[in-house]
C-alpha cells in the first residue's frame, strides 16, 4: 500500500494553502451533493434547465475530487496558482453568464449564479494567500 504524506504542520510553509485548497474542495462538493437531488427544484427557481443542474453538479464533484488529489501532492504550489487562476476564471464566467443572458434567470437564479462567483472569488483570494505564504 502507497501513502502519501505530507510534511508536518510546523515544518511546512505551505499548511494554509492546502486548506485553502481542501476548504474549496469540500465546499465545492458539497454543494455538488447537494445540487443532484435539487437539481429540479434549482432550475425551476432559477430559470435554468435540469440538465445545466445536473451537468453543473457533477462539475463540482469532479472538481472537488481533483482539487483534493492535488492538495495532497508533496508540493502544492503549481496546482495552487492553477486552481486559484480557475476560480478566478469561473467568477469572470459567472457574471458573463448572467450578463449574456443564456438562460432567462430568474431573481433567484441571478443571484445564486452570482453567489457561486463570489464564492470561488474568496476562495482565489485564499489560495492566492497561501501561495504567498510558500517560501521559495
Amino acid at each position: 500500500m502507497t501513502a502519501i504524506s505530507t510534511p508536518r504542520l510546523r515544518e511546512s510553509n505551505d499548511s494554509f494553502l492546502r486548506f485553502a485548497l481542501r476548504a474549496d474542495a469540500i465546499a465545492s462538493g458539497l454543494m455538488g451533493l447537494a445540487g443532484i437531488p435539487l437539481a429540479g427544484w434549482l432550475a425551476r427557481i432559477s430559470g435554468t434547465s435540469i440538465a445545466f443542474e445536473y451537468a453543473v453538479s457533477a462539475f463540482f464533484i469532479a472538481f472537488a475530487i481533483g482539487v483534493f488529489a492535488f492538495a495532497a501532492r508533496p508540493s502544492v504550489k503549481a496546482a495552487g496558482i492553477v486552481i486559484a487562476v480557475g476560480n478566478v476564471a469561473y467568477t469572470v464566467a459567472t457574471v458573463v453568464f448572467v450578463l449574456a443572458d443564456v438562460f432567462p434567470l430568474t431573481t433567484v437564479g441571478v443571484v445564486l449564479t452570482l453567489a457561486t462567483g463570489v464564492y470561488t472569488l474568496i476562495m482565489a483570494e485564499l489560495q492566492y494567500q497561501g501561495i504567498r505564504r510558500i517560501k521559495a
